[in-house]
């Protein structure tokens, strides 16, 4: 790579990180905010809701991808070429094809990047995610108590606790179970605190009294100091995890295992999302050969290039938006799959034929005039 292209690929490089990390941190907020409820409800330390969102971040970022390439592109080549640095480029000699290989080759490794994602960073990050959101549903001790709220965490159990202090222990508890041999217990204690005792989860009750109900119609009433209610019947042995279509790798998309029957359901839908993933990382070509098309694809201008830039942007916009809807057709219709590489594929044809078309001269051709000879020979 020559000087010149260095540089050029030196001012792409620079925007490109920039807006990743804008892009990022804007699908960061949404995430996150989207998540608070895992603390919120689920009762979660902040620590978990972090990992939680840096496991959804190689999904997120796949997709924000092109689009940061594409908005980056556009800023710098606007800059150099308004600057005629890329004017200078085409005056001292350089092809057309060499003045665009950096910004061709930086989107290459974004789709190099984008297709390892795509295969085997994301479906990791979505399992190791699903695994963790399953713990947090299944988690009956961090779920037991919503302060301020009568809670049924489990089939048969009802907790409420007027409040809670910063040490996680309630005030004011108040358990109600129920037996399946009949009959009841309620509970009230003043303290309470949710801990482990021999690995199981326990309530540990301090302050209370005990009022059971046996299902002869027998009342118990019981003081306590501190009462140690388990937890364990409560929790649930027979969930398993459920890896949703996202979650899977290529060759579990592609090949599924048509004997289990959630995934012959759905093998249309693997099918489409195999596709998707294979063909999506094509766009970040496509959206840098439209910024380059925007750009350098027309005549110089020290006006700027407002117009042409919209026009390419709203194309840009109607590709994703097209690619997005055949990956929905392909989910009824297998044969449909071949238009989500054509989409991409189709906008970059169209980029790279506006960079590389040849123009007509419209100068005018000068034609020499014949002299007039006289009738003796002689000039007129």
């Amino acid at each position: 790579m020559h000087l010149i292209e260095r540089y050029l690929l030196r001012q792409l490089l620079g925007p490109t990180l920039l807006a990743i990390l804008a892009l990022g941190a804007l699908a960061l907020l949404s995430q996150s905010l989207g998540a608070l409820d895992i603390i919120v409800n689920q009762g979660q330390s902040a620590l978990v809701l972090i990992k939680v969102i840096s496991l959804a971040m190689p999904q997120l970022m796949s997709l924000v991808l092109p689009i940061a390439i594409f908005i980056a592109a556009l800023i710098a080549l606007n800059r150099l070429h308004t600057e005629q640095e890329i004017v200078v480029c085409f005056a001292s000699g350089m092809s057309r094809w060499r003045v665009i290989s950096p910004a061709i080759r930086l989107a290459a490794v974004a789709t190099l990047m984008a297709l390892a994602t795509n295969l085997w960073i994301a479906p990791w990050a979505d399992r190791a995610m699903r695994r963790e959101l399953f713990q947090i549903r299944t988690d009956l001790a961090a779920s037991l108590v919503h302060v301020g709220q009568f809670n049924r965490p489990a089939p048969g159990l009802t907790v409420y606790a007027q409040d809670s202090d910063q040490s996680g222990a309630f005030h004011n508890l108040f358990v109600f179970q129920e037996k399946p041999e009949g009959g009841d217990t309620t509970y009230i204690a003043a303290r309470g605190k949710i801990a482990k005792r021999n690995g199981a989860p326990v309530l540990i009750m301090r302050d209370g009294s005990s009022q059971a109900f046996t299902a002869t119609g027998v009342l118990n009433y019981l003081k306590f100091g501190e009462y140690i209610f388990d937890l364990t019947p409560y929790m649930s042995d027979d969930e398993i995890i459920q890896y949703k279509i996202a979650d899977r790798y290529l060759h579990e998309l592609l090949f599924p295992d048509l004997t289990q029957t959630w995934e012959r359901q759905n093998r249309k839908k693997m099918l489409a999302e195999a596709h998707a993933r294979l063909s999506a990382p094509l766009y970040n070509i496509t959206f840098m050969a439209l910024a380059l098309a925007a750009v350098i694809g027309g005549a110089f201008s020290r006006l700027g290039y407002g117009r042409r830039i919209l026009m390419v942007c709203a194309f840009a916009a109607l590709l994703r938006i097209l690619g997005i809807g055949a990956q929905a057709a392909c989910a009824g219709q297998p044969w449909l799959n071949v238009l989500q590489y054509a989409i991409p594929i189709a906008g970059m044809w169209w980029a790279f034929a506006e960079l590389f078309r040849q123009r007509a001269s419209r100068l005018p051709i000068l034609r020499r005039a014949k002299p007039r000879v006289a009738v003796d020979g002689a000039a007129a």
